[in-house]
């Protein structure tokens, strides 16, 4: 009997209606575990850099973790992974949420979607069916309605993931939206946008099936011991989500602001921050999947020009993006934006950063009210953050050109407009400040999909969460000089490519939960003898796949690169002010460590140490 995976994946080629399983060999998840381990290898094999990201030959990889569905804490995720059409090179968008778990639950660990329907269609997924069936009566309509909808079409009790108009129109930076109002977005580098390019609408999954844990009262008195200490580690998180990090964001001197030219917005952040507005608008806590922090929230506004709107709390990445970089104080305006994102199906990162490049094009007079269709788009100017969504979607004036994402927008619209972009491969920054955490700037750089905090996550030590498997427990921090720096990076980059894999939140990190202890987590589900230092040579495995991606995409050390303005103007005030990242030494050290050419290639005897010369 096997236990903790089914090994076995669902594909369906959508142009032909045809479904078969694939049975994957045990090996393979031994060497990869599952999540976006397991998808890499799938795409990097199957990887044709000739075809454009959106062209329908390219597959879609959504992949549960190795724990995802069991009775781990935080073992609530999955991944979808494919070529972005965002940036051109590997991507992958991770949520939580039950969505995973309950694929697990209809028998398979991950589904391969390829080629292109003629016609809009869903799938539908149980334990003893799949079905390709008919969307064109949900095209057009948003996240939220497309889920009632399913949910009376098939199970009540289903899970369901859609795109929005964003996502059928292509705006490159589409997400897909999970569960209804609930939101939990797989967000980042436009993974709607290949699913509006195959013509599919949504998945929903029902299953019954429970795949046994091999050691399961291990686990379950492993899982009891540990639910205590993360609960009380955030504590915080419980209370508020992670809208409680936007004030000691801004007091690291982390929070972007104005487009990250300024460096201090004190009284604005009070005013946006969680712990001053959650007690007035929560409506409920929720939680995904096995999760004992509940960071999760829906929150109501009862009066106002937004009475009655119901929806997901504005994350931080929402808060600072909609917030902060836009000059922006007024946190109703900013839950307004994210139900819109959220109904459409875009990630908050890149549209709010859109906006913020907008209004300082517009202040440049490099556009003007005939490109914002009437929209003064003024700093902190309510109107224009919400207009300016809606003119992305419906790819309208400037919309047309913002929702290519603003390096492409910035190419169109003239030199002095690059200026004004802050991404990274073409991914617009996460809103985590590189100049107030510079093991940041060498993450941000060297990140798999672009601008992505999540891959390092480096700032966590930074502002004094300790790891205590990888030695990382008290100062010096290497806030913002060079050195240690990239060590720093190396090793956040290998544990945090772990988490994707095995299907965990990564908001157990500041619980203490380390490498150590999620090896014991993996043993108990899958019956292996495996140890930390496993554990960690495979997540850097992972990690050098990924990058093997990349440079068959064409990157290379000319790509590792930030903003001028990141690189080369430093914060004017705040705890970071007159910090610049000094990227070039620790790329170096950085490129050493990861035993990668001075071009950041992989060598050829570090693709043979990790296997990866024969997959």
């Amino acid at each position: 009997m096997a236990f903790g995976a089914w090994y076995k994946l669902l594909e369906f080629d959508l142009s032909n209606r045809q479904t078969r399983d694939i049975v994957v060999p045990d090996d393979d998840y031994r060497k990869y575990l599952c999540g976006s381990g397991l998808a890499a290898k799938i795409l990097y094999n199957e990887l044709d850099p000739s075809l454009e990201p959106l062209d329908p030959r390219n597959p879609i990889i959504i992949m549960t973790g190795l724990l995802t569905g069991t009775p781990v804490p935080a073992s609530s995720r999955h991944v979808i992974c494919g070529r972005s059409p965002l940036t051109g090179i590997w991507n992958e968008a991770a949520v939580g949420g039950y969505w995973g778990a309950m694929l697990r639950r209809t028998g398979y660990d991950g589904l391969i979607i390829r080629n292109k329907s003629p016609e809009p269609v869903y799938l539908w997924i149980t334990d003893e069916s799949c079905k390709i069936k008919e969307a064109s009566h949900l095209w057009g309509k948003d996240t939220y309605e497309t889920n009632s909808i399913l949910l009376e079409e098939t199970n009540g009790r289903a899970k369901t993931a859609c795109i929005g108009p964003a996502g059928e129109r292509l705006i490159l930076y589409a997400s897909v939206t999970h569960e209804g109002i609930h939101s939990r977005m797989a967000g980042r580098g436009g993974m709607g946008a290949l699913w509006g390019a195959k013509n599919l609408k949504a998945i929903v999954v029902y299953g019954k099936k429970r795949n046994e844990c091999r050691y399961k009262e291990t686990l379950l008195k492993e899982v009891k011991e540990s639910i205590p200490p993360i609960a009380q580690a955030q504590s915080v998180m419980t209370s508020f989500g992670t809208s409680a990090a936007v004030i000691g964001a801004e007091s690291f001197g982390d929070l972007p602001i104005k487009n990250w030219q300024l460096g201090s917005f004190q009284e604005g952040a009070q005013k946006i921050t969680g712990q001053t507005v959650i007690p007035k608008y929560l409506d409920e806590h929720h939680s995904c999947h096995a999760c004992p922090i509940k960071c999760s929230k829906l929150i109501k506004i009862e009066d106002g020009p937004y009475a009655g709107l119901r929806s997901h709390q504005p994350e931080y990445e929402t808060l600072a993006g909609f917030g902060s970089n836009c000059l922006n104080d007024d946190w109703e305006v900013i839950a307004a934006a994210n139900d819109k994102c959220n109904r459409y199906g875009m990630d908050t990162i890149s549209t709010s950063a859109a906006v913020a490049f907008a209004m300082e094009c517009y202040e440049y007079k490099i556009i003007t009210e005939n490109d914002t269709r009437g929209l003064s788009v003024q700093w902190g100017n309510p109107e224009a953050i919400l207009g300016m969504i809606d003119l992305i979607v419906e790819r309208k004036g400037i919309g047309q050109l913002l929702g290519k994402g603003t390096r492409n927008a910035a190419q169109e619209l003239g030199d002095l407009a690059l200026e004004f972009v802050i991404d990274a491969k073409g991914m617009e920054l996460a809103c985590h400040d590189p100049r107030a955490f510079t093991s940041m700037a060498v993450n941000y750089a060297t990140a798999t999909r672009g601008g992505c905090h999540l891959e390092g996550l480096t700032y966590f030590y930074g502002r004094g969460i300790q790891v205590p498997d990888l030695r990382y427990l008290s100062e010096p921090r290497y806030n913002h000089g060079h050195e240690g720096s990239a060590k720093i990076c190396y090793d956040f980059q290998n544990y945090m490519s772990i988490f994707n894999a095995v299907g965990l939140c990564k908001f157990l990190v500041p619980a203490h939960i380390g490498p150590k202890i999620i090896s014991r987590w993996i043993n108990c589900v899958m019956g292996w003898d495996m140890d930390m230092d496993e554990v960690m040579f495979i997540g850097e495995r992972i990690f050098n796949l990924k990058r093997m991606y990349n440079t068959n995409c064409g990157i290379s050390r000319k790509d590792d690169v930030l903003s001028n303005r990141i690189m080369a103007e430093p914060r004017p005030d705040g705890k970071a002010k007159g910090v610049v990242p000094y990227l070039g030494k620790m790329l170096s050290e950085y490129y050493e460590l990861r035993q990668w050419s001075a071009l950041g290639i992989p060598k050829t005897d570090t693709v043979k140490k990790f296997g990866l010369d024969v997959m």
